[in-house]
């Protein structure tokens, strides 16, 4: 079956870093175009990036630029988050989503995004 497992969301104080990993099983990785979305309670689900097959990043939010920066690596079937400057508003549940190449999808909304991943939680300190 196919899964995603997103992993490195934790507590940290504005300002600080993560880097985010989601690994993928039972698909061909490199068929689909790969994206992280959040959202937080009451609000919702917003893009974050979006990364083509091949690797090069195709969406960035704007309450995100310069600051995420989205990759992956189709050998270890894995897509990156990294975020640099962390504010309490990135307080969110972070998803990978994957989107088969060639279909109709949505990397701000998420619509179209044919597998999830269970989240993981990034908490943001003042």
């Amino acid at each position: 079956q196919v899964q995603l497992v997103e992993s490195g969301g934790g507590l940290v104080q504005a300002g600080g870093s993560l880097r985010l990993s989601c690994t993928g099983s039972g698909l061909t990785f490199d068929d689909y175009t790969m994206g992280w979305f959040r959202q937080a309670p009451g609000k919702e689900r917003e893009g974050v990036s979006c990364i083509t097959r091949t690797g090069y990043p195709t969406y960035n939010a704007d309450s995100v630029k310069g600051r995420f920066t989205i990759s992956r690596d189709n050998a270890k079937n894995t897509v990156y988050l990294q975020i640099y400057s962390l504010k309490p508003e990135d307080t969110a549940m972070y998803y990978c989503a994957a989107a088969s190449s060639g279909g109709h999808y949505s990397c701000s909304l998420g619509f179209g995004f044919t597998y999830w991943g269970q989240g993981t939680q990034v908490t943001v300190s003042s």
